[in-house]
């Protein structure tokens, strides 16, 4: 099983980017999926999740209006969209995966993680 996490990278503030997680040996429509963040020095946060349904979608407060998770079953792909991007994005970002999940924003409800993409946000 492996979720491959790709699409950081360097952006201006105000500018965009589309991360995608990509998973094999697991199908996502059994899974929720989440991306969490971790900057330097800090722990690892929550960011998007949606319930292992697709029915519903969550996000931190920070984001909320300028991220958008959504998932391709065809591709067995997430997908993180993140428009209107501020320094205080900057972090590595990964994307986790909880079976039949309801879409924590907590970590230690996923036993599934692809490795960071970082994601840099400059003034």
């Amino acid at each position: 099983v492996q979720l491959q996490a790709s699409g950081g990278g360097l952006v201006q503030a105000g500018g965009s980017l589309r991360l995608s997680c990509a998973a094999s040996g697991l199908t996502f429509s059994n899974y929720a999926v989440a991306w969490f963040r971790q900057a330097p020095d800090k722990e690892r946060e929550f960011v998007a999740a949606f319930n292992w349904r697709g029915s519903n979608t969550y996000y931190t407060d920070s984001v909320k209006g300028r991220f958008t998770i959504s998932r391709d079953n065809a591709k067995n792909t997430v997908y993180l969209q993140m428009n209107s991007l501020k320094p205080e994005d900057t972090a590595a970002y990964y994307c986790a995966a909880d079976f039949r999940g309801s879409g924590s924003w907590s970590t230690s409800q996923y036993n599934r993680w692809g490795q960071g993409t970082l994601v840099t946000v400059s003034s």
